[in-house]
């Protein structure tokens, strides 16, 4: 357990921090389980929506530091490609 008060102070804040990425991350994995689910679907539109909105999502996540800009742009390159992919 933390002795001094700046350690107790840190505690907390790393408690809370990882409350607030823990939420964001969430957001992230559902984000593209909704443009994956559209893509297995076969619905073109749907998937560019879906797709629409996690693009944001995930620029967000990036922004925020919680995953690295090369990680996000991983993500949305692959997702991207699925899309084009579709007939």
């Amino acid at each position: 357990m933390a002795n001094t008060a700046q350690a107790r102070k840190r505690a907390r804040q790393s408690l809370a921090r990882r409350d607030a990425n823990f939420s964001l991350r969430t957001e992230f994995r559902t984000a593209i389980k909704k443009v994956l689910k559209a893509i297995l679907a076969g619905n073109k539109d749907a998937a560019k929506t879906e797709f629409v909105s996690a693009q944001s999502t995930i620029d967000k996540i990036a922004r925020k530091g919680i995953f690295h800009k090369n990680k996000a742009a991983r993500h949305k390159s692959k997702l991207s490609a699925k899309i084009k992919a579709m007939a």
